[in-house]
């Protein structure tokens, strides 16, 4: 590691933060771990969160809230400006272009560099017009170093060699994994929004055998219909789960069902988690998905939308064991070259020959 003073290497850490005041997501999670990375690296960090109301509030208060997260951001550079050798900013491509923008004309001012990382599968990018395309590419696109999720992503912003794939990860902590046999605990872990796919899981369960049983965990969103579990014969809805259950409650189930089709899904956390612990997964061929699930290798991918693609992939499983226990076999495999440690080893690399340079 590099001798210099913690000081010369500080770092002003920029995303949302987890808050008992709003909805946790995978982002918040994955911010917070990179915080965590990054000061047992030897950084100095001093941090702002972007975290702010968003759910269940009209798009104008929405707006609001995001320009007072902008204004904050701004402050929080200004105020470290002489302190800090290197902003980190951790954002969504959806809200890169005014954000990401105004934080890297405020570094370039400044002098100093400016490591992006972006969240998701670049949606948002992708729908940028000629003009924004342009800017884009003029102004943040060009900091020292951008991290993307996805290698859809990667491509989707050219593959320069500022642009380096940093998937989301994870680092779940569990005894032994457990054996599995056979496919009757169905598991569904997400924001209850419907695009993540609530509705087809639901559906999907209400013809299975009686022996299966699906439980369901995650924070309401706006369009959560809850109606969906009324009279549900498998179904049933246990809240929201504590992050520190997470691994218990994996531990307990033969099969995730992640058939979501939100819009900018990248890596979702949850599968990463699921993998970790042996459990393979039924999820959609949607968004950064495919590029962590390999059918028939540590699940199985069906056709977004379909809660009887989901359903006949569910019995296909409970009706070939053998593949069954290849896919968990896989699972724990994939989930291995997910965990943190030598991903963040590399982040951490980069950013001190960035901070020392």
């Amino acid at each position: 590691m590099n001798s210099r003073s913690a000081a010369q290497r500080r770092i002003l850490l920029i995303g949302p933060l987890p808050s008992s005041a709003e909805v946790i997501g995978g982002t918040k999670v994955h911010f917070a771990d990179t915080l965590r990375h990054l000061e047992g690296a030897g950084f100095d960090i001093a941090a702002i969160s972007t975290t702010r109301p968003r759910a269940n509030l009209p798009r104008r208060r929405q707006r609001a809230n995001d320009a007072a997260a902008l204004l904050r951001v701004m402050r929080g550079i200004l105020r470290n400006v002489r302190q800090a050798r290197l902003v980190f900013f951790n954002i969504s491509v959806d809200s890169a272009l005014i954000a990401a923008s105004c934080v890297w004309l405020l570094c370039k001012a400044a002098g100093l560099p400016l490591a992006l990382r972006f969240f998701g599968n670049g949606y948002g990018f992708r729908r940028y017009g000629p003009a924004a395309r342009w800017w884009a590419e003029r102004t943040f696109l060009r900091c020292s170093v951008v991290y993307v999720e996805t290698q859809q992503l990667r491509r989707t912003l050219g593959g320069g060699g500022n642009i380096r794939w940093f998937p989301n990860t994870r680092e779940l902590k569990i005894s032994a994994a457990r054996e599995r046999g056979k496919v009757e605990k169905l598991l569904f872990v997400s924001q209850l929004r419907m695009e993540k796919g609530l509705a087809e899981a639901l559906e999907a369960c209400r013809r299975l055998p009686e022996g299966c049983r699906l439980q369901v965990f995650g924070p309401q969103m706006p369009d959560t219909d809850f109606s969906l579990f009324d009279g549900h014969p498998r179904a049933s809805y246990g809240g929201v789960l504590d992050p520190e259950e997470v691994p218990r409650v994996l531990q307990e189930h033969d099969l995730l069902l992640f058939p979501s089709y939100w819009r900018n899904e990248g890596y979702p956390g949850i599968v990463l988690e699921a993998f970790q612990c042996g459990l393979p997964v039924v999820a959609t061929r949607w968004g950064g998905i495919p590029e962590i699930v390999g059918h028939e290798e540590n699940g199985l991918l069906v056709e977004p939308r379909s809660a009887a693609a989901v359903e006949a992939a569910v019995e296909r499983l409970r009706s070939d064991p053998d593949l069954y226990r290849r896919l968990c076999a896989g699972a724990r495999e994939r989930g291995e070259f997910f965990r943190s440690g030598p991903w963040y080893r590399r982040m951490a690399e980069d950013l001190h020959a960035l901070a020392d340079g």
